[in-house]
C-alpha cells in the first residue's frame, strides 16, 4: 500500500456542498472502515476553502478512482482535486 495526499480546492458553492455533505461523509467513512481513507476533513482556517484526504491504496489510479467517485466530485463541487504520492514519516509511514 502507498499513501496519497489529496487536496481539494472548493469554490463559493458552500450551500451546495453542505447539502451534499452527508453522502460525501458517508462515502469516506465507508472507505475508512475498509482502511483506504486514513484521514479526511475540510480546512477550517478560511485561508482557502478546501479539504485534505489521506488515502492508503495500492496505486495512484486507485486513488484517482476514489476521488472520481466522491459525491462532491460527481456533483461538480470540487473544481480542483490534486492527488500526490506522499511517502510520509511517522506512524503513517509505509
Amino acid at each position: 500500500m502507498s499513501l496519497f495526499a489529496v487536496h481539494y480546492s472548493y469554490d463559493d458553492r458552500a450551500e451546495d456542498r453542505e447539502a451534499a455533505r452527508p453522502e460525501h461523509r458517508a462515502y469516506f467513512e465507508a472507505l475508512a472502515r475498509e482502511g483506504k481513507a486514513v484521514a479526511f476533513g475540510r480546512f477550517e482556517d478560511h485561508l482557502s476553502p478546501g479539504a485534505l484526504i489521506i488515502l492508503d491504496v495500492d496505486t495512484r489510479e486507485e486513488a484517482e478512482a476514489i476521488v472520481a467517485a466522491d459525491p462532491f466530485v460527481r456533483a461538480g463541487l470540487v473544481p480542483g482535486a490534486f492527488v500526490r504520492t506522499w511517502p510520509a514519516g511517522g506512524p503513517w509511514a509505509r
